[in-house]
């Protein structure tokens, strides 16, 4: 049994409400985006939120970002859900829904197997690898680290 799992956390800015028609493909997408996630190999647990879109949408300087917090495997599951599934087509196209947001925008780490993280924390992370980059406590999609704090190197 795992003793660490994979969290992540992106977030983007939204360009209109998600009641708004610029947003209707986006919004529909999101059920069966993730239905396709929870039923991916590797996917653990993601952050729903009840009522309307059930995706969360936090205030922020600037307007209202979308939130997306989930718990894997390891990276390898995530990985191939994000980048090998029809979630890859929605990736093409967020600029239709998102606006420019400060980068890095993906935040990783590792977590007790078991945990679910929270939106405070996630933001925290991701203001962390924002500040110092990436580090054990919060990495980036290119610059990981094993659930021991050691970096990940490239496959050539």
């Amino acid at each position: 049994m795992a003793v660490h799992q994979l969290a992540q956390v992106n977030v983007a800015r939204l360009r209109a409400p998600m009641d708004d028609p610029a947003m209707r493909e986006f919004v529909a997408g999101v059920g069966p985006i993730h239905r396709l996630a929870h039923t991916s190999p590797g996917f653990v647990w993601q952050l729903h939120v009840d009522g309307g879109h059930g995706v969360c949408v936090q205030p922020a300087e600037g307007g209202p970002v979308f939130v997306n917090l989930t718990v894997w495997r390891d990276y390898d599951a995530l990985h191939e859900f994000t980048y090998r599934s029809p979630h890859a087509g929605f990736l093409k196209r967020k600029t239709r829904w998102f606006a420019a947001t400060p980068q890095p925008s993906t935040a990783l780490w590792w977590v007790p197997a078991g945990t679910t993280p929270t939106v405070d924390e996630a933001l925290r992370r991701l203001r962390h690898l924002r500040t110092y980059g990436p580090t054990p406590r919060a990495f980036s999609l290119r610059r990981r680290f094993h659930p021991d704090g050691r970096r990940v190197r490239r496959r050539y």
